[in-house]
Order: C-alpha cells, then sequence, then structure tokens
C-alpha cells in the first residue's frame, strides 16, 4: 500500500468543504487548482519558444521530437479547459488564464512555423501528430474566443496548413479515427480545407465496433477497456461541439444515447476511496477515467445525478493527489502512483501521462451548473453489495460495500485482433480478474511471467498464458469462457482450459475443465496484494494459501474440487516478488498446484479479495463451510463460507 499524503501541500488546494462535499471535500476550486498545479510546474520543461515540452524519462517509440509536441498538444488541452471555464477572465489579483493564452499562442506560433528550430513534426499516415492533432484542435475550438480569434492570420494559416496534413492521410483503424474526425471538423469551423467523407467515415467505422449496452470495442477484435469511455464515447461529444448546427443530429442522438447507457454502468468502476478498476492499456492516464462522467453531462447525456457525477470524478482525483500524484515536482509520472514503466506501452512517452488532461472537462461546466452546487451523493458500490452482468465485453463486476472494493471478472477482453492474429502475453488484459484495490504483476522486461488471477499448465518448457478468450456465456451471477494455453517460446501443449465463474458478495467461484497431457502441473493463482513499504504476509497450508496487506486487505485461495491430485496435492504456496506491482514494490500471490494426470481434470476454486474483518473472520477455517461437488448432470454446485448455493457449469458447447 502506497502511504497517503497529501502531495498538493499547503497553497496548492483550498480548505475542504465538507459541507458541499462531504465524502472528498473536493469543490469546483479544487479542480482549478489542481490544474493550475500541473501547468504551472510543467513551464520550466518548455522550450523556449514554448512549442514544446521536453521532460526527463523514457522515450516513446515515436522519438523525442514527437514527445516533445505531445507534451505540448496535451497540456494544451488541459490549459484549454482552465481557460474556457474561467471565460478567459484572471481571477482578482492573478494574471493565470492571460499568461495560459499568452503562453499556449506563443507556442502554436513556433510550433506550426517550419522554419523554426522548434517545429512540430508533420501529420503523415499513421504517425503519433495524428493523436496530438487531435487535442490541438480540441482545445482551440474550446478557447476560439481568446485565442484562435486574436491570431495573426499567419499564425491561422500555418495551423491549419500543420492540421491538414489529416486531410488524406490514413490512421491507425481503431479510436484514432476520431482524431481525424474531430480535427478535420475543427478545420471546417474556420473554413480551412478538410474531407466530410473523411469525417463520415470516421463516425460510420465507430458503428463497426459498436456492441450494444454501451460498449464499444476499439478497433476490430474483443479490445475492451477504458478507451470506450475516455476515446469512444469522449470524442463524438467533443466532435458534435465543434461541429455544432453541422453535425447530423441522427447519430449525435444515438451517440448520446448510448453514453447514457454506458454511464449507467461506468460508475460501477469506482471504488468507495475512489480508485478507478485496474485494468487495460494506458492507465498512466490515471483520472482521466473520469472524462466520460463530465462528457454526459456536458452533453446532457447522463443518467447520473449531479451530485454523484461530482463525487465519483473528485473522489477519483483526491485519490491519486492523497497518493502523491502529480509528485513532489508537481509532474505525472509514467505509472500509477510512483514511477512503474511496466504499467505502461512502448508509446509512452515522458509528456504521455498528461492525457489525464481529459479529467478536467468538467471545467468546461460553468461554476453555477448543478453538477457543481449540489451536495455530494455516495457513489454506487458505497450503498450496497453490487453485482452487475455486461455481456458485450464478457464481465462480470462485483462490489461490496464493508470494504468498497470493485472486482471484475473477465472472460471476454484480450486486445486480440481477429485471426490470423498471434497470440500475446498481455496481464493488463489476459487475467481473469481485476480490481480497484491490485494491479496484475506486471513484471520488467523479459522478467517471469506473473501467476495471480491465472490458471497455467507449468513443465518444462515454462508456464502457459492465456491468449484468445472466447465467451461463452455471461449470465446474472456467471460467466465462463474457453481459451488455448500458449508458451511464450516453445511449441504450447496440445491442451484446452474452459474456466467458468460465479460470484457472490465478495466471493469468487472458479470452475476449470483442463484438458492436458499427464506429465504437466496446474496451477492457480489468487489476487496479488503489494505495498511499498514491507512484503505482506504469506501463509499456506492444506488446499488454501494467504498473503495480507499490512491495512488487512487479504487474498486467499481454496482448493474445493480436484486438488487432491498428486506428491504436492491441496498444499498452497504464497508467491513473493518485488518490483513486479503498479501497487507497491512489494506484492504476494497464493498459489494452488496439482499434478495434471492426463484427460480431463476438474477443478473448483475459492477465490477472495476482502479488506472486510467481517469476511477475514470467515477465512480463518474456509474449508469446514465452502464446498463445491460435481453434479450428474455436469454442473457444479458451490456452497460459498455463508451457506449460499450456486449450480455454475464450465463446457464447450458442441461445435466450439
Amino acid at each position: 500500500m502506497t502511504a497517503p499524503h497529501l502531495s498538493a501541500g499547503p497553497g496548492h488546494l483550498p480548505p475542504s468543504d465538507l459541507t458541499l462535499s462531504p465524502l472528498t471535500g473536493y469543490t469546483r476550486a479544487h479542480w482549478e487548482a489542481a490544474a493550475d498545479r500541473l501547468l504551472t510546474s510543467l513551464r520550466p520543461y518548455a522550450s523556449p519558444g514554448l512549442a514544446q515540452y521536453r521532460l526527463t524519462g523514457r522515450t516513446g517509440y515515436s522519438g523525442a521530437w514527437s514527445d516533445g509536441l505531445e507534451g505540448y498538444a496535451r497540456s494544451f488541452l488541459l490549459a484549454a479547459f482552465r481557460i474556457a471555464g474561467a471565460q478567459g477572465v484572471d481571477p482578482p489579483g492573478s494574471a493565470v488564464i492571460s499568461d495560459l493564452v499568452d503562453r499556449y499562442a506563443t507556442g502554436l506560433a513556433a510550433g506550426t512555423d517550419p522554419a523554426h528550430p522548434e517545429h512540430w513534426p508533420p501529420i503523415t499516415d499513421h504517425s503519433q501528430p495524428m493523436v496530438e492533432a487531435a487535442s490541438v484542435a480540441v482545445a482551440l475550438h474550446e478557447t476560439r474566443p481568446w485565442l484562435w480569434d486574436r491570431l495573426p492570420d499567419a499564425v491561422r494559416q500555418r495551423t491549419v496548413d500543420w492540421l491538414g496534413g489529416f486531410v488524406g492521410a490514413k490512421a491507425n483503424d481503431s479510436n484514432w479515427r476520431l482524431f481525424q474526425v474531430v480535427t478535420e471538423e475543427f478545420l471546417a469551423s474556420v473554413d480551412a480545407p478538410h474531407s466530410r467523407a473523411e469525417i463520415d467515415a470516421g463516425l460510420a467505422r465507430l458503428e463497426d465496433w459498436y456492441r450494444g449496452d454501451g460498449w464499444y470495442t476499439d478497433g476490430d477484435g474483443r479490445k475492451f477497456d477504458y478507451y470506450n469511455g475516455w476515446a469512444l464515447h469522449l470524442y463524438p461529444v467533443l466532435w458534435s461541439r465543434i461541429a455544432g448546427p453541422r453535425a447530423d443530429r441522427g447519430p449525435v442522438r444515438e451517440h448520446r444515447e448510448r453514453l447514457r447507457t454506458f454511464l449507467d454502468t461506468h460508475q460501477y468502476f469506482f471504488g468507495s476511496d475512489g480508485a478507478p478498476l485496474y485494468q487495460g492499456r494506458s492507465l498512466t492516464y490515471r483520472y482521466a477515467t473520469t472524462a466520460p462522467l463530465w462528457a454526459g453531462v456536458l452533453a446532457d447525456a447522463t443518467p447520473l445525478p449531479p451530485g454523484r457525477t461530482r463525487r465519483l470524478a473528485s473522489g477519483a482525483l483526491k485519490h491519486f493527489t492523497d497518493r502523491g500524484v502529480p509528485d513532489e515536482r508537481g509532474l505525472l509520472s509514467l505509472g500509477w502512483y510512483r514511477p512503474f514503466l511496466p504499467a505502461t506501452q512502448p508509446y509512452s512517452g515522458p509528456a504521455s501521462p498528461y492525457w489525464a488532461a481529459k479529467a478536467f472537462l468538467g471545467l468546461l461546466l460553468p461554476a453555477d451548473h448543478p453538477v457543481w452546487t449540489a451536495t455530494e451523493e455516495p457513489g454506487p458500490v458505497e450503498t450496497a453489495d453490487r453485482r452487475l452482468t455486461l455481456p458485450a465485453p464478457g464481465w462480470l463486476l462485483h462490489s461490496t460495500a464493508a470494504d468498497g472494493i470493485v472486482r471484475l471478472v473477465n472472460h471476454g477482453s484480450d486486445r486480440l485482433p481477429p485471426p490470423p492474429a498471434t497470440a500475446q502475453e498481455n496481464p493488463h488484459y489476459a487475467r481473469l480478474a481485476y480490481s480497484t484495490a491490485t494491479a496484475p504483476e506486471t513484471p520488467p522486461e523479459d522478467g517471469p511471467s506473473g501467476h495471480d488471477n491465472h490458471i497455467a499448465l507449468v513443465g518444462d518448457a515454462g508456464s502457459t498464458f492465456r491468449t484468445r478468450i472466447h465467451p461463452l456465456y455471461t449470465d446474472g451471477s456467471r460467466a465462463a469462457s474457453w481459451h488455448t494455453p500458449c508458451l511464450r517460446d516453445a511449441d504450447p501443449p496440445t491442451a484446452r482450459i474452459v474456466s467458468a465463474s460465479v460470484v457472490h458478495g465478495p466471493w469468487e467461484a472458479r470452475v476449470h475443465v483442463v484438458d492436458a497431457p499427464a506429465g504437466l502441473t496446474v496451477r492457480e493463482g489468487g489476487w496479488a496484494v503489494a505495498d511499498d513499504d514491507e512484503p505482506p504476509a504469506g501463509s499456506s497450508g492444506p488446499g488454501r494459501a494467504v498473503a495480507v496487506r499490512r491495512d488487512g486487505l487479504t487474498s486467499a485461495l481454496v482448493g474445493l474440487l480436484g486438488w487432491e491430485t498428486g506428491p504436492d496435492a491441496r498444499h498452497g504456496t504464497v508467491a513473493h516478488r518485488s518490483g513486479h506491482n503498479a501497487h507497491g514494490a512489494h506484492s504476494a500471490t497464493p498459489l494452488l498446484t496439482a499434478a495434471h494426470p492426463g484427460g480431463t481434470l476438474l477443478l473448483a476454486t475459492l477465490v477472495v479479495l476482502s479488506a472486510d474483518p467481517a469476511v477475514h473472520g470467515v477465512l480463518r477455517a474456509p474449508e469446514s463451510d465452502a464446498r463445491a461437488r460435481a453434479m450428474p448432470d455436469g454442473t457444479v454446485e458451490i456452497r460459498f463460507p455463508d451457506g449460499h448455493r450456486e449450480l455454475v457449469r464450465a463446457d464447450v458447447p458442441a461445435g466450439r
């Protein structure tokens, strides 16, 4: 656990207002202060002409030139929300807004000048400047009265020339198509050359990726993650703001209804401590997970009461602030709490985290809007235990009010393109479960794979990883899928694993049907718990393994059925690691192993993650309460520790 502390410090955040915001203490003034600190802290890293921000750290795969543009564009987006939210007017006794206008106007003039030493890289097919151009376009639109309309004609012309590199260019067939949409719509708004056909094609491509219930996949395949909210829902809202009367009202209404539907689900992705659920890529954007909450209000497309919207968004901002984000320099690092490169992707450069600017979209709402003036209301996971079925991505969510933890059971998102794309090991997608209180084990490059929330076959060639996920069903409290186990550097065994999950309160029971040859070991891992200050304690015994963090967060694994084979049958272990987890330097994962006899092996496991002392009491003698038995019809009956019973089936329908 990273020890909470208020990184902003005295003088950076105003006093808490527990009357208006009884749950977080945060108000609009806190958001403005947080934005000002981020922008002020970046200023020393600006190039002399203010066109690039050259932060220290690992260079992204597009190179330092692109990274410098990224620093400008993403911080300009933040500055734009701050400028527009203040209506271009400085607070009394301050020049913060006018300074931002001057700073980014100066950088724009230099960056778009091909003769200037700080000029930006051109927009070409599939190039990173496509991403940054969209931020520049949105920022210019939102600040138009105070920046664009006051620019010299020569700067405006150079800007549309640079943005115009999008016209006729090919974007990656993913959320990048929407970068082209918003950039070219901005060009249309200033009567610059653009392609209406490309705008329409980008919006039409979005339709191909819609899977229902508010969920898009980010390109072809099963790529479900936060890009659904901070890109695929967000950019249609930003596009409609730019397009105004040029926008076809039909698609605008459709986008808004889908966003409304999504937000009815998205509100469950935040723990009671404000933590967003940790799953997917680009997690270094952190509280950008709140962007669709604000977008729903801006587009009049939210089912949430205004006090709940602010509570969820402010809760996420406060969660990271209390845990040292931004750091002591006021900068956003490549990581989650502390710097942690394994949680990032190769495209992430030192300024990449500033896509967190999207979290400040709410500043576009006027100060007297109900979202800023209503009293905070609790989030849904704070008031009762919840269970949510998400068939489109193949997920189950279950949360518990006693500890405020949200858990996601994953039987659908693997981020692989359609076949014949090759398998890839990706802990941010391939795990069986994710939560708001944990992160998956993500070892340094070429390090050993993590064992958490994973079932593997282990042999002389190593251990298998979960590849393409084939969903079978998501229904009520149950979900199931199957996969073909794969090895990193060797031919995999001829095997198949079918997994089913059933959830109840804090408990998840997993049933696995493992078809494999003899001579292999089956290994299952529970949740990895992590702490910066000391290793979590581990204990194990027959049929169980437990890891406990010093604050009481407990991960437990209990063998219910099928773990009786082999010389080490039913004896658990706890794997300890250092430097493998975004939540802390020291991590621990409970494990169970069994020898595979060859043929089909049926396994059932109770998996627990909880910070509730009442659950911990039950865990002290789990085998006296939890049971599993195979039924004649192929189902498995699970008896949970509190006596609740469920039937679950793990098999592959004919023809699969």
